[in-house]
């Protein structure tokens, strides 16, 4: 942030624009420009797989209380999020636009010096997990094990798998698995066999321990909950796509003269979060624990699921929405007018209902990778289920250009042309709703099939 405030107010790094507003910046300023960039990038790969597994390890498991405090954690940690989301898309904008770029920049620099400073000052408070090595290591000499031990015989007696003696597990700080019978081909990396005992010291590379083994597994588990969430993201990202190309073709104008931009509506999104975390929190839960006795009110998976089902929603409505609009296309002959006389404001609900169903399925998918994970690869999962947001938006690219190939044959306009007035948004709409329809099915299915994860603590 300090780098991208020099490049828009220092001299010399500031690119010199013309009357028109057209800048002409240098090798320099561009490179400048970009390695703040990067750097933001950076480090908010560093951040955001990290600081919610940091803050939930700040609750002791074994202390009942904290336990159920840890649930409302997450729920809490996200409106956080969002509350920085709504001042930076209301208050900076305002700020870039009007006052200029390099106080637009500016003042999250210094929010972020705040926060840095703010973070180190609890440095003696914090319960910290000491460093277990790379997880991705752990995972790998698994593998290898198991294939170099691929015709070893895995005992029926489970107690003769190799397991270190001491109460914690080979990684110091983290709880010890309990054996699993599911995917058992790698429990041959746990299988003893007369080459380890005569080298005497243990050969990670050889012979893992049952936690190492379970640790894998766990990951493996996961993987088919994480593939269901991507068609969410995909839904989650027409907000910043079709939702904005559909808005452009509405009435921007709030006043007589003032219109607002139609990205912008995004905001209702974030206003819906802020809605909707204390009431989920507060109500909904002490609401569902009297019928459901869980501590949290729904499990993770039934809290995912419940967000899955009101995104469908949240397209259906987009898409009826649509055909709202094309009817009154239609009716006036407006295929050449650039806004029809429709509000856009009645694109709010369908922004408002996927604020909701990420309150439910972002959430607890963050809460569910942190408890599934096992302890030291706890920030390696929530790295994990935030991938989704990333190939949610490719899998969203990749249907609109298949889309567009298939509907513009023949000639067609097809259902996403230039001009939406002649296209056919909604069928699109509604195609991610039946593939949600689809996703809610294999989500389902996966989630009855799943085995929590289970520590020797917890067995006892």
């Amino acid at each position: 942030m300090t780098l991208l405030t020099l490049s828009a107010s220092a001299h010399g790094l500031k690119p010199l624009c013309d009357g028109q507003n057209v800048c002409y910046p240098t090798g320099l300023q561009t490179a400048v420009f970009f390695v703040g960039l990067y750097l933001i990038a950076l480090g908010t790969g560093g951040i955001k797989p990290c600081v919610s597994s940091f803050g939930a390890d700040q609750f002791d498991d074994s202390d009942e209380t904290e336990r159920k405090s840890k649930s409302s954690f997450f729920n809490w940690f996200y409106f956080s999020i969002n509350i920085g989301a709504l001042l930076a898309s209301s208050v900076l904008v305002w700020v870039q636009t009007n006052v200029g770029w390099g106080w637009g920049f500016g003042i999250p620099a210094v929010a972020m010096g705040i926060a840095v400073m703010s973070f180190f000052s609890g440095t003696r408070l914090y319960r910290n997990q000491k460093p277990g090595g790379s997880p991705l290591t752990r995972i790998c000499q698994v593998i290898v094990a198991s294939l170099r031990k691929f015709q070893v015989e895995v005992p029926a007696d489970k107690c003769l798998l190799y397991e270190t003696a001491d109460s914690e597990s080979a990684v110091t700080g983290s709880r010890k698995l309990d054996h699993t019978k599911h995917l058992s081909f790698f429990d041959k990396a746990a299988v003893e066999t007369h080459i380890d005992a005569i080298k005497g010291s243990v050969d990670s590379w050889r012979l893992c321990t049952v936690t190492q083994v379970e640790e894998l597994k766990s990951i493996i588990r996961l993987l088919p909950i994480w593939a269901t969430g991507i068609v969410f993201s995909a839904v989650y990202s027409q907000m910043g796509t079709l939702f904005v190309l559909q808005g452009n073709t509405m009435d921007l104008r709030i006043t007589g003269s003032f219109q607002i931009p139609s990205a912008s509506l995004s905001l209702f999104d974030t206003i819906s979060v802020i809605f909707w975390v204390p009431i989920y929190d507060r109500l909904i839960v002490p609401f569902a624990r009297k019928f459901t006795g869980h501590k949290s009110g729904f499990t993770q998976l039934q809290r995912i699921a419940i967000g899955l089902v009101i995104s469908i929603f949240a397209m259906l409505v987009a898409g009826t929405l649509e055909l709202l609009r094309l009817r009154m296309v239609r009716e006036h002959n407006y295929y050449e007018l650039k806004h029809i006389p429709m509000s856009i404001f009645w694109q709010v609900p369908q922004y408002f209902i996927i604020g909701c169903a990420e309150v439910f399925t972002f959430i607890g998918q963050l809460e569910f990778f942190y408890e599934q994970a096992p302890d030291a690869m706890r920030s390696l999962c929530s790295a994990l289920s935030l991938t989704t947001a990333a190939l949610g938006n490719y899998l969203s690219t990749l249907l609109v250009n298949v889309v567009t190939d298939v509907s513009t044959r023949g000639g067609k306009p097809g259902w996403i042309p230039d001009n939406l007035n002649y296209g056919h948004l909604h069928y699109f709409f509604w195609l991610l709703a039946a593939l949600s329809v689809f996703n809610l099915g294999v989500y389902l299915q996966v989630a009855r099939w799943y085995t929590y994860k289970r520590t020797a603590v917890d067995s006892l």
